[in-house]
């Protein structure tokens, strides 16, 4: 069983990011599984403590490094991803000599309400990439434009085409998160 971690960079309970994540659930490829982490209830990164976690920065470290691979969804807030993911990404990060990331393949989808669809966001995270070690995989970008056109009243995301993308996506995903794991 390949074992991806899902996380998350909209806090808000109605967001098309939420609901890009839950749709990327259920198309999960055969042997795999996708868990959401909640980052909502993190503290604020400070080196100050980085030495001595509260628990639930321990479970959240182990958690991603104990997976076989990452899957961001994430909106664009003024051209780049929320505070709260980067702090979230600074806290599994750290301390120096202690990434959770490392060697770990990673894919981001983004959903927005615009016509980027959350663009900037994705390619601000795969300049992190580079420093945490995280491998991404590239392609197909997934951005669903115009997402309060593409999602129903319940979350449900009715762009077939969308869907592909994102299947494929998650697809090259897990292929490179058995290939890895197999290595």
């Amino acid at each position: 069983m390949i074992n991806i971690v899902g996380i998350g960079g909209s806090l808000r309970k109605n967001s098309y990011n939420r609901y890009l994540m839950l749709e990327a659930a259920k198309l999960m490829p055969d042997g795999s599984k996708l868990k959401i982490l909640d980052i909502s209830g993190l503290p604020f990164y400070n080196q100050d403590i980085e030495n001595n976690y509260p628990e639930n920065v321990k479970n959240f470290k182990n958690e991603i490094k104990n997976s076989d691979g990452i899957l961001f969804v994430t909106p664009e807030y003024n051209y780049s991803v929320p505070g709260y993911l980067k702090n979230a990404i600074d806290l599994a990060s750290r301390p120096y000599g202690d990434n959770s990331f490392n060697g770990k393949p990673a894919a981001i989808m983004s959903a927005s309400i615009g016509m980027l669809g959350g663009s900037r966001a994705q390619y601000h995270l795969r300049q992190s990439f580079v420093f945490l070690n995280i491998i991404p995989i590239n392609t197909p970008e997934v951005f669903v434009t115009m997402a309060s056109q593409k999602f129903d009243e319940n979350g449900n995301l009715r762009d077939e085409d969308a869907k592909k993308f994102m299947r494929q996506l998650l697809e090259n995903l897990v292929n490179t998160a058995r290939k890895l794991k197999n290595d």
